[in-house]
């Protein structure tokens, strides 16, 4: 029991949290590029260093769901993390400077959905937590 609790804890509510905020980020950076805030360079550069650490964070807690057992997590999360291996091995996984205002609404728009998925991944890990709290401390009482 205590395996769950440090998966659900330690790992996997961190990993959700740090992909929200990546990802709102990134919607954010598009945003100031849209509203003209921002060059293109810059906003290029600024999300292009998040995502290589992104999908690999990605694939690890994927992984992580399959080794621990944690099935129905793996299967949620694994759309996810094909679409990232897609991307990496067509190489578009990064943002083009040159290619940024034709390709902004489409950026836009897949992040805003990542951002809902990884919302609902967070909102998801959050119940397990609970219920893995109060089945382990009402294990303790009996």
């Amino acid at each position: 029991m205590g395996l769950d609790l440090f998966f659900w804890l330690l790992i996997s509510f961190p990993f959700n949290l740090t992909f929200l905020a990546l990802t709102f980020y990134q919607v954010l950076m598009l945003s100031d590029l849209e509203a003209d805030f921002i060059n293109p360079y810059d906003a290029s550069s600024r999300i292009n260093r998040f995502v290589m650490p992104e999908f690999i964070a990605q694939g690890l807690l994927c992984a992580l769901c399959l080794f621990t057992g944690h099935w129905i997590m793996f299967l949620v999360t694994l759309p996810v993390t094909c679409y990232h291996v897609m991307l990496y091995v067509k190489r578009k996984h990064l943002i083009d400077v040159t290619e940024v205002f034709r390709e902004l609404n489409a950026e836009k728009k897949f992040r805003i959905a990542k951002l809902a998925f990884y919302l609902t991944m967070l909102i998801i890990t959050i119940f397990r937590l609970v219920v893995i709290l109060v089945y382990y401390l009402d294990m303790e009482d009996e």
